[in-house]
Formats: structure tokens, sequence, C-alpha cells
């Protein structure tokens, strides 16, 4: 990629091993590459789990960044920083350390067995829906709409925005 600054939208959650530490030090590590820079980061949200599997609620947050290294890149630096903080892919819905997905990215529109961009699940997530409106409500992703119009769309099941700890 070139020196330009691409801006991304990322989301997190976690339901173990000290949740709030685990979205910290994921934001840390993401903002300690030279090629990521941390715009903002929504507040912390708990949400039941999604799916059925019996487990912990989660801790979620959504940041905004910008970054020059591609799409794929990113989503590689990503998926390490997952496994440097010891998530372990065995169940799917299932609890976890620390999950981090990249939403959008810029405007681009992809579908590939690595990557899918924008995010597909982004309009049945209040989860993600909540904590991405916080910081970026009027933004436009691709295909799907406004983040505003998406959140007033899905249910809202028992999401608590929490205080700073």
């Amino acid at each position: 990629m070139s020196g330009n600054w691409y801006p991304a939208y990322i989301g997190l959650g976690s339901n173990l091993d000290q949740p709030h530490k685990q979205i910290d030090l994921a934001l840390s590590t993401l903002n300690d590459l030279s090629e990521v820079k941390i715009v903002t980061v929504s507040g912390y949200y708990q949400s039941e789990p999604y799916g059925d599997v019996e487990q912990d609620d989660f801790i979620n947050a959504a940041a905004a960044l910008v970054t020059t290294i591609s799409a794929e890149e990113l989503l590689t630096k990503m998926l390490s920083i997952e496994k440097k903080q010891g998530r372990k892919r065995t169940q799917h819905w299932g609890p976890r350390c620390i999950d981090l997905d990249l939403l959008a990215y810029s405007t681009e529109q992809r579908e590939s067995e690595f990557l899918n961009l924008p995010h597909p699940e982004i309009p049945k997530r209040e989860f993600v829906l909540f904590p991405l409106a916080e910081i970026a409500p009027e933004l436009m992703i691709v295909g799907l709409g406004r983040v505003k119009t998406l959140l007033s769309q899905v249910p809202h099941r028992n999401i608590i925005k929490l205080h700073k700890e």
C-alpha cells in the first residue's frame, strides 16, 4: 500500500480473563503498530452472549483507526494479537479472551475466504452497533447503511453501557 492513511473500524469483545484488561491490551498493542493509529474508542458495553452457548456476558467496544496497510494486512495483525493474547478458536460463538473484528475498511467491499468487507453481521449485532454508534453514528457502511439507522433496526437485548473502572 502507499503511504496514505485509510480509515477502519474494529469491534472488540471479551468474556474471559479480565475482559476489560483484554480489550485494553488489544487496543494498546494495535496502537503500538507504526502502521496503525487509533483515533477514538467507544465506552465499554456489557452484553449477553450471542448464540446458544452457555457462558458469561461479554464486554464489547469499538474503535476507529487509520492505517497505512491493506485490509488483509490489518486483519492478519489483528489475528496475531488475538493469538498472542491466548485466543483459541475451539467453539463457534463460544467464550473467548479476545475477539477482534474488522468491521469496515475505507469504502471497500469484498468477499473472500479470508476477509468479508464490510463485516456482514454488523446489522444483526447490537453489541457491535451500540459502541460503533457512540463513535461514528453517521458512518455510512457500504452496502449496509448508516450506523445510527442500523442501530434503530436491531433488537436491544439487555446491553448496558459500563462506567469506567
